[in-house]
C-alpha cells in the first residue's frame, strides 16, 4: 500500500518582494522511511547544550545550501525556506522542500549526520558525481511507499542523505533529480 503523502518536506514561506502563485503545504506526508543504516552514536548530555546546533526553524550549515529556485517545482517562493527543519532527530539536520504538483505531493528531504557516512541497507546503483560515487535506491516501483529515490554521499566531514518523492512524473527521472540535487549540494558544499 503507498503511503498517503500530506506534506513532509517542510518549507514555510517567508515574505518576498514579489506575488507567488500557490504555496508549499505543510504536515507529515512525504515521510518516506529512509532505508539508511540506523548507527548514530548516543548524544552527551553537553550535545543538547551546543550553541552551534541547529534549532527547530533554523536551517544549519547543510540545510542552507539548498533552496527552493534549486528545485523544478513552481508555485514557491525560490528564496523560502524549507517546510520543514530539524524534524527527523536521529541526524544532526534534516529539512524537506514539499509541495504540490496538481493533486500529488512532491519534495526532496536532506538529512546529514556529522563525522559520520551514511549508507544504505539496499541499493540500486551509483553515480559518479564530481569525482564522488552517490550511492542510490530507486524506490519508483516500491508499493509500501510513494514514488522516490534515496540517495548518500560523504559530504561536509560527514554523510549526506537525499530523498526525493515525486509521483507526478512531471519532472523526469526521480534518480536523476537526486542526482541533480546532489550535484547542487557539493558545488556548495560549506566547509
Amino acid at each position: 500500500m503507498r503511503l498517503v503523502l500530506s506534506a513532509v518536506l517542510v518549507l514555510l514561506v517567508s515574505g518576498c518582494s514579489y506575488a507567488v502563485q500557490g504555496k508549499p503545504v505543510g504536515g507529515d506526508v512525504l515521510n518516506v522511511s529512509p532505508p539508511f543504516s540506523e548507527e548514530r552514536p548516543t548524544p552527551s548530555p553537553s550535545d543538547s547544550n551546543d550553541p552551534t546546533s541547529p534549532i527547530d526553524g533554523e536551517a544549519g550549515r547543510v540545510c542552507s545550501v539548498l533552496q527552493w529556485k534549486d528545485l523544478p517545482y513552481k508555485n514557491t517562493n525560490p528564496t523560502g525556506p524549507p517546510t520543514q527543519i530539524n524534524y527527523d532527530s536521529t541526524f544532526d539536520e534534516s529539512c524537506k522542500w514539499q509541495t504540490k504538483e496538481g493533486s500529488t505531493e512532491v519534495g526532496v528531504s536532506l538529512r546529514f549526520r556529522e563525522a559520520k557516512p551514511i549508507t544504505l541497507e539496499k541499493t540500486t546503483g551509483t553515480y559518479d558525481v564530481k569525482g564522488r560515487k552517490v550511492t542510490y535506491y530507486d524506490r519508483t516501483d516500491d508499493p509500501e511507499v510513494q514514488p522516490s529515490c534515496v540517495l548518500v554521499v560523504d559530504y561536509a566531514g560527514g554523510g549526506l542523505g537525499i530523498i526525493v518523492i515525486d509521483g507526478s512524473n512531471k519532472f523526469g527521472s526521480i534518480c536523476e533529480q537526486g542526482k541533480h540535487i546532489a550535484e547542487i549540494m557539493m558545488s556548495k558544499e560549506p566547509t
